[in-house]
């Protein structure tokens, strides 16, 4: 491997691809517990001491913006709203230069109280996760009577200018397979920017089944059906998402097709776990410590050359459909999306 030890070469992989956009994990902890994620009575958490304190956090995503050409920075869980400090490490994060744009994944609990002050803090943006309007509904997929609250955070997070508001829909076959219209519609009344995303093998039980799994192309022909969808000529780039234009536009929805449609080739992301763990794909089975280098004593320019480390050894691709394919250890909650 040939890099900077200054990690001027940013993080390249052996593919030559280049990640800009980093996801940090602020916890594993979540208040709900959504049936294709976790169990009803929860997951083993991680030890306070094993968290990365906020400095760390803020240390490590400047080693990132500073020496490795991250320009993205989003926070992520299990649920980041539920991390005390996150509104002073949103502030911290924002006052780096150069500055990156920082966005926000939540379930949306409680952020319609706490989106002014993240806006304040300097939050470009967030996505709210939200599979269904079916109040009993919601209950059943999540465990937990919330959907009022969510609709509050959404609501709450648009008037504190946190756009575009993007909301991420996971559909399952005989459980909200029939909503994909219904949230678009909500969608578009409401000015927000739906994705559908695919269910992808990160569930804690490892009981990922792909015939449950709905696809892309079901889920766009389902909307076509009722909307004219055309596709989006400033194509996908390295985002995750390919859109589509509803009805002629502005208006947009995406499918983020993780298992049908990969995007690996174009992946510009890296992702720091709430213990400090790089991992260079969602799906990888192999993590790289980088909390155990910082409270040793390492300097920047060692923490960004493990990350480069960590980084060129990234795969070509998650191997979904390879018969050799092994679900990671760590489910989505702990990994961070």
């Amino acid at each position: 491997m040939s890099v900077d030890p200054s990690g001027g070469d940013g993080l390249v992989d052996r593919y030559g691809r280049v990640a800009r956009d980093l996801r940090v994990s602020l916890t594993d902890k979540c208040n709900l517990r959504c049936t294709y994620c976790m169990p009803a009575e929860g997951l083993p958490w991680l030890a306070g001491p094993d968290l990365l304190t906020d400095a760390e956090v803020v240390r490590l995503v400047d080693v990132a913006v500073r020496h490795l050409g991250v320009t993205e920075v989003r926070f992520t869980g299990g649920e980041p709203l539920i991390r005390p400090g996150l509104a002073g490490i949103v502030a911290a994060v924002a006052a780096l230069t150069p500055r990156p744009r920082i966005s926000l994944t939540t379930n949306g609990i409680g952020l319609d109280r706490v989106a002014p002050a993240l806006a304040a803090a300097g939050l470009d943006r967030v996505n709210v996760s939200l599979d269904t309007l079916d109040a009993d509904r919601f209950a059943r997929l999540t465990r937990r009577p919330r959907l009022p609250d969510v609709l509050a955070g959404l609501a709450g997070a648009r008037a504190a200018g946190l756009i575009p508001v993007k909301v991420n829909a996971v559909l399952m076959r005989g459980v909200n397979d029939d909503e994909a219209p219904a949230l678009l519609r909500f969608a578009l009344a409401e000015g927000y920017e739906l994705r559908f995303i695919e269910q992808m093998p990160l569930d804690a039980q490892h009981g990922w089944d792909r015939s449950a799994m709905v696809t892309a192309d079901e889920i766009l022909s389902t909307l076509g059906g009722e909307f004219d969808l055309t596709p989006d000529p400033a194509g996908r780039g390295t985002a995750p998402a390919e859109t589509w234009l509803v009805d002629g536009g502005p208006a947009r929805v995406g499918v983020i097709a993780s298992v049908t449609r990969p995007f690996c080739g174009d992946c510009d992301r890296t992702r720091l776990t709430a213990d400090g763990q790089v991992r260079a794909c969602l799906f990888a089975t192999e993590e790289s410590d980088l909390r155990g280098a910082l409270r040793a004593g390492a300097d920047d320019t060692e923490l960004a050359r493990r990350w480069q480390r960590a980084m060129w050894g990234k795969r070509a691709g998650h191997g979904i459909d390879d018969p050799t394919f092994l679900q990671p250890v760590r489910p989505m909650s702990a990994i961070g999306g």
